[in-house]
């Protein structure tokens, strides 16, 4: 009889551990998510609001994703190059619209780099609030990765919250 009670006390236990863990993971909802492909990209110089300014150079940015990430993206950069060669900075707003991992939808990412001396440092993030469609709620980071030969490619850590 004592071993019947000590069962059905353990029973009961992890049945509420269980749904307990349940719960958190319903809560939880999002899970971080990793798309990785290739990218082509061509940049198109433009116009500064200061056009005597040699300084400052704009461009229009194209892309076409691959891979997990199957979309378009469009934006501008502004970039300006230092005295040394390898070394300089830009800043970029791409809106991307596609299909993300059998996801349709738009978002917004926003570009930080700057190279000194031909050591990079890139942070380009996903504009909070910016997901449409079955993309909203995403967040995220993506790396660049440029090959020896020029090829580009990306990896995309992401995840999309339950709104």
């Amino acid at each position: 009889m004592k071993n019947r009670k000590w069962v059905t006390i353990v029973v009961c236990g992890l049945a509420l551990v269980a749904g307990a863990a349940i719960r958190a993971q319903e809560k939880k909802g999002n899970e971080k998510m990793v798309a990785k492909g290739a990218f082509d990209v061509k940049m198109a110089p433009v116009d500064t609001a200061h056009k005597d300014e040699k300084a400052i150079a704009r461009y229009s940015l194209d892309k076409v994703y691959q891979g997990d990430l199957e979309a378009t993206g469009t934006g501008e950069m502004l970039a300006s190059m230092g005295t040394v060669k390898g070394s300089g900075t830009y800043v970029a707003m791409e809106i991307v619209s596609g299909t993300l991992a059998g996801k349709k939808g738009t978002f917004a990412l926003g570009h930080i780099g700057t190279q000194q001396s031909g050591q990079q440092n890139l942070s380009i993030n996903v504009v909070p609030d910016s997901g449409t469609g079955e993309l909203a709620g995403i967040s995220g980071e993506m790396k660049i990765i440029i090959a020896a030969d020029g090829k580009h490619s990306y990896e995309f850590e992401y995840e999309i919250a339950k709104i």
